[in-house]
């Protein structure tokens, strides 16, 4: 725990025994930042003068890492997916057929198809404080993890019944509203949703997300950003859901404004096999080529997941500059499939991190899956090492979503996270080898404060809302699934 000062300066200096930054660890540093929560020097202590100095004792500072892919109502499935759902029942009945260029559920074969049927259960019944209660419980548990900002694929737009709220980003807002409560940054990548899936009619169960027009879809985007205005702590995106959930011209727009605009674009791509083979039906080429064909890849653009890719898409990502986000955790819990890591990286392709359905929500677990997944598919160690998979949990996020932060250099935000150097599992790691010890063996416990923009969220290992978030939540649950 931080001790005080016997003084007081407008200034800061953070004092922990190791601290991370240009790629390595240093001792006798501290991170000084002004009243604003900007860092204004990285020094040695002997340097400081009149700060008041924040000592953590026993403590390694690393840069706060960014989650730059994130479902957060979907937070409340945790645990309520993992059986064959083909034997089950759930609220509402039985399972129904899967359509949207998905395969039927008449195999007894569960996948993503199945358990998106689940998910629509809850979506279809989450109320706005629920959604709000949701995505505080989701943003606190990373924050708990050492992550300080969050892009947030949010397609929660309307009432339960499809009807629209006189404020068409009132859902937005909320979700918003819990991540600064919390403590966090948030991109709200406002995801544009045009229809049920490819060739398909509509589907009641996704009333929520719908906004059929582009016009409509852009002109909700252009007020979102006005009533937020310009300020640090939460931005816009856009996020087409996918080419089975937006037509092209649809597609086409959207992408055009967020270039005219200078805004990040996120968009699920080829997550399963069944979404590529359908999208290469209906327009003759796999979603990947369709981007590239169509000149909607650039340096903005973040491909969600990319699993199912040709080594001809791979370079038409490395051509545009585009990034690829991958969600190990989710993509396993799903049995989605592997990221071709290895072959993105080789050909320069940078690559962030997302926790998606939080199954569970753990950056280093979802770091090293990474890197594992690897190992398995390839029967090889070490393709990718300790300080690449940091880089895609802190600076590559940070560009993908837009956030400030991502590193501890001067000018940019406080963001930070610590760990414990006498965890359990860390314990006895040099300062060469502490980078890999945190990133392939640290547990989540070992994150004991957080620091955004200079202000203390987690403080020894607790959120300072914890015991009422928890409350809420389980409260939430019990209401949700019992109904």
């Amino acid at each position: 725990m931080p001790t005080e000062p016997e003084h007081v300066s407008p200034r800061i200096a953070w004092l922990p025994d190791l601290l991370y930054t240009a790629g390595k660890f240093h001792s006798g540093l501290a991170l000084v930042c002004d009243a604003a929560g900007e860092v204004v020097k990285l020094a040695d202590i002997d340097e400081l003068r009149d700060e008041k100095r924040m000592r953590l004792s026993g403590r390694a500072m690393l840069p706060g890492m960014i989650n730059a892919h994130s479902h957060a109502f979907q937070r409340v499935l945790r645990g309520r997916t993992e059986y064959r759902t083909t034997f089950q029942s759930f609220s509402g009945g039985l399972m129904p057929t899967v359509s949207g260029g998905s395969p039927t559920l008449n195999d007894e074969k569960d996948s993503f198809w199945t358990w998106r049927e689940l998910m629509y259960s809850a979506a279809t019944r989450l109320t706005p404080e629920d959604i709000y209660d949701a995505s505080r419980m989701a943003f606190m548990e990373m924050a708990l993890g050492g992550i300080t900002a969050v892009g947030e694929f949010h397609y929660l737009h309307h009432a339960p019944d499809g009807t629209a709220y006189d404020d068409p980003n009132f859902l937005a807002k909320e979700v918003i509203r819990a991540a600064n409560d919390v403590g966090l940054r948030i991109a709200l990548l406002r995801v544009a949703y045009g229809r049920s899936g490819f060739q398909t009619e509509p589907n009641p169960r996704q009333a929520r997300f719908l906004e059929t027009d582009a016009h409509v879809y852009l002109m909700n985007l252009e007020r979102l950003s006005a009533d937020l205005g310009t300020q640090s702590t939460s931005w816009i995106g856009v996020a087409p859901h996918s080419v089975r959930a937006v037509r092209l011209p649809y597609l086409r727009d959207v992408v055009e404004f967020a270039g005219a605009h200078k805004l990040k674009v996120h968009m699920h791509l080829a997550e399963q096999p069944a979404e590529v083979s359908a999208c290469v039906e209906e327009y003759g080429r796999s979603p990947a080529a369709l981007l590239d064909t169509e000149g909607l890849l650039s340096e903005n653009f973040t491909a969600v997941h990319a699993i199912h890719v040709t080594t001809k898409a791979i370079a038409s990502f490395a051509r545009s500059g585009a990034m690829v986000c991958a969600c190990p955790t989710t993509e396993r819990n799903l049995g989605d499939g592997v990221i071709p890591a290895d072959e993105y990286l080789k050909h320069g392709v940078q690559i962030c991190l997302g926790t998606d359905s939080h199954a569970q929500i753990d950056l280093f677990e979802d770091a090293r899956e990474l890197e594992y997944h690897l190992r398995l598919q390839k029967l090889e160690r070490a393709m990718l090492d300790g300080a690449q998979l940091f880089d895609c949990a802190t600076r590559h996020g940070a560009r993908s979503i837009g956030a400030p932060s991502g590193a501890l250099e001067v000018g940019k935000p406080a963001d930070f996270f610590t760990v414990d150097l006498e965890d359990p599992s860390i314990a006895g790691a040099s300062i060469e080898d502490l980078l890999p010890n945190i990133v392939f063996a640290a547990s989540r416990a070992a994150v004991r404060e957080v620091i955004v923009g200079g202000k203390p969220v987690v403080s020894e290992g607790q959120h300072l809302l914890q015991a009422d978030v928890v409350e809420k939540f389980n409260a939430l649950q019990k209401r949700l699934w019992s109904r």
